[in-house]
């Protein structure tokens, strides 16, 4: 379904939250039908050492931080992945590791390669508004042989969101390898933050104007469970760090808990990878 510039435009500005919602939904379905992805993600931390204690539930195993080295990077993927399991790792942000492989005066190719050699299979996630030139560093993710997990949004620059939108359909004409966006930015103002009605709108317009990305995703730890529900209404189909399963049986109920918040959404149906 093409929508032209003039049609962008009116939905950026509309407050009839309901009809953007009811498009992006129907743009959501035509793609995904009633299916909805969430991943239960471990986060490990980039600067400790030793033995780390992994849910048995996780999908995926993240390490949060930014690397103080090249060779810390490294290593850090290498004891990760041995007390992985066989599970997927992802780790860092493809912005922090431009700025390390400047700092080492290495090409960000050579870091991506060395970690990619190490056992690291995705990036976690490339902050477009800190990136230093988003299509060629998404480039190199994919010719390293690495996955980019997610695109995302460190900071909103101004409240009129559409340019950064377009600009991230933009990347994806010329990169076609990103697979998820995850539009609400992860800081928000303290002096002006957001409210839901403004989260809503925005996932339901990078929706309809991101239409080349495949999943439009919501933090669940970031943004809570009930937007997460409300988003998936409204163009979402992808859940992101969603608490792994617990050895214990509190933790198995809060796995159906998570499952069954997921489906309520108009019928949908929720997988965890």
């Amino acid at each position: 379904m093409a929508v032209t510039e003039q049609e962008l435009t009116s939905l950026a500005a509309t407050h009839d939250i309901i009809s953007l919602g009811m498009l992006a939904d129907d743009l959501r379905r035509q793609r995904h039908a009633l299916n909805t992805t969430f991943v239960r993600v471990a986060d490990v931390a980039v600067d400790t050492g030793g033995p780390m204690a992994i849910p048995a539930g996780a999908g995926e195993v993240r390490i949060v931080g930014a690397p103080a080295t090249r060779a810390a990077a490294v290593d850090r993927v290498r004891q990760v992945v041995a007390q992985a399991q066989g599970r997927v790792v992802s780790a860092f942000s493809l912005a922090d590791l431009e700025v390390l492989a400047a700092r080492d005066g290495v090409t960000l190719r050579a870091l991506l390669e060395e970690l990619h050699a190490a056992g690291l299979e995705m990036v976690a996630e490339a902050p477009f508004d800190r990136l230093q030139d988003p299509r060629r560093s998404v480039e190199e993710v994919n010719i390293s042989g690495l996955a980019l997990a997610r695109l995302t949004v460190h900071q909103s620059p101004s409240p009129d969101r559409l340019p950064l939108l377009k600009a991230v359909a933009d990347l994806q004409r010329a990169v076609a390898v990103i697979r998820a966006f995850a539009p609400l930015p992860r800081r928000t103002s303290a002096a002006a933050p957001s409210t839901g009605y403004d989260d809503v709108k925005h996932v339901a317009l990078a929706r309809v104007v991101v239409d080349n990305v495949p999943s439009i995703q919501v933090d669940w730890s970031l943004y809570g469970p009930k937007l997460a529900q409300v988003a998936l209404t409204v163009g979402a189909d992808d859940v992101d760090a969603v608490s792994p399963e617990g050895e214990t049986t509190e933790g198995r109920r809060r796995l159906a808990a998570v499952r069954s918040a997921l489906r309520r959404p108009l019928g949908m149906r929720a997988f965890a990878p």
